[in-house]
């Protein structure tokens, strides 16, 4: 059996991580969690308390890819604001991690993490709960593209403008690196986007890159958010493309290796459609109407395959933090890519 890459060695750990994070105590334990496909993360328990490491993974890596320096840089910058993020404790950089990797520790939130959109996690009799979660996610996206980015810090975060074009010729480009078998149906749809990319409004603000609910930590005994998590793609950008890409959960499946919503009964869940979910961010930002929605979405689609089939092709290159559910996730591609152009060519 080959050994993971991506293990990490205690004793060597350990005594670095002591001499630069005030109360860290004795390392007990690694836990390596099942997510965090693109960046390995672990639950650090010492004999003070728990915490969180999320590293750069092994191997030969894309080179705009697995920032986790960036990661720790806005979550440190959104301290003290609106949005719910964990405290960011230390960056390790190559030149001085002791596991030869960047990597960075931050506080560990103790709540509930749901990874089922239709949040099966709760009691079927709990519509209102299931309400206010939605709602919560809600007004943390629209206190996310509320964020002043001067103030913050994060002017410099990425290129103001034209950000579909730019993140549209990005993962293009990183699809095609990773592409193992020719998928027309991606095809397609990179040339449909690139014919019908929308002018640029101007509209800039942070964004999440990977909105979504199991992304988020909620309290144990309330709905309240106590952070949202794997900030691997923000930047500054364009706010739909967070809004959008939360929003089609609504029409992927909640079947086999994904996670939607369609098929599933959200008004006897309590869940708020996709139209009432936009709208109500659109209330809280104070927007009257977004147009070009079938673009957004459809991006949202073509990004995540891209996504996706990078971690698969590093599972083939012995890169994948869960080689298992790389495979998986590779199988979705075409999957998603066919998805994106029936709903082009049905609205």
């Amino acid at each position: 059996m080959t050994a993971d890459p991506n293990q990490l060695n205690k004793d060597v750990l350990a005594p670095y991580l002591a001499d630069h994070i005030n109360g860290f105590g004795d390392l007990l334990e690694i836990e390596k969690f099942s997510g965090g496909q693109s960046n390995p993360t672990y639950k650090l328990t010492t004999s003070t308390k728990s915490f969180v490491l999320r590293a750069k993974p092994a191997g030969d890596l894309l080179k705009s890819a697995h920032q986790v320096d960036r990661e720790y840089r806005v979550m440190n910058a959104l301290k003290g604001s609106n949005v719910p993020v964990p405290k960011m404790l230390h960056l390790a950089i190559e030149e001085d991690s002791p596991i030869g990797r960047m990597f960075f520790v931050m506080e560990f939130l103790d709540g509930r993490i749901f990874w089922d959109p239709a949040l099966s996690e709760l009691p079927k009799e709990h519509n209102q709960e299931r309400g206010e979660i939605y709602n919560a996610m809600n007004a943390s996206l629209a206190a996310l593209h509320d964020v002043d980015i001067e103030k913050s810090g994060l002017s410099d975060f990425g290129k103001p403008g034209d950000y579909f074009a730019r993140q549209l010729s990005r993962w293009t480009q990183q699809y095609h690196a990773s592409e193992v078998d020719r998928l027309e149906p991606m095809h397609q749809l990179i040339d449909w986007l690139e014919q019908n990319l929308p002018a640029d409004d101007g509209n800039v603000t942070l964004v999440h890159g990977d909105y979504r609910l199991d992304n988020m930590v909620f309290a144990a005994e309330s709905t309240d958010v106590l952070g949202i998590l794997d900030w691997e793609l923000s930047t500054l950008g364009h706010p739909y493309a967070d809004l959008a890409y939360q929003c089609m959960q609504w029409r992927l499946p909640n079947a086999g290796s994904f996670r939607g919503l369609a098929g599933v009964d959200r008004k006897s869940l309590g869940i708020p459609t996709e139209e009432e979910y936009v709208a109500k961010y659109c209330e809280r930002r104070k927007i009257k109407k977004i147009d070009n929605w079938p673009f957004y979405v459809a991006f949202s689609f073509f990004r995540l395959a891209a996504i996706l089939q990078g971690v698969y092709k590093r599972s083939l290159d012995g890169n994948a933090s869960n080689p298992e559910k790389a495979k998986l996730y590779g199988a979705a591609v075409p999957v998603l890519s066919t998805m994106a152009m029936q709903m082009i060519n049905e609205e």
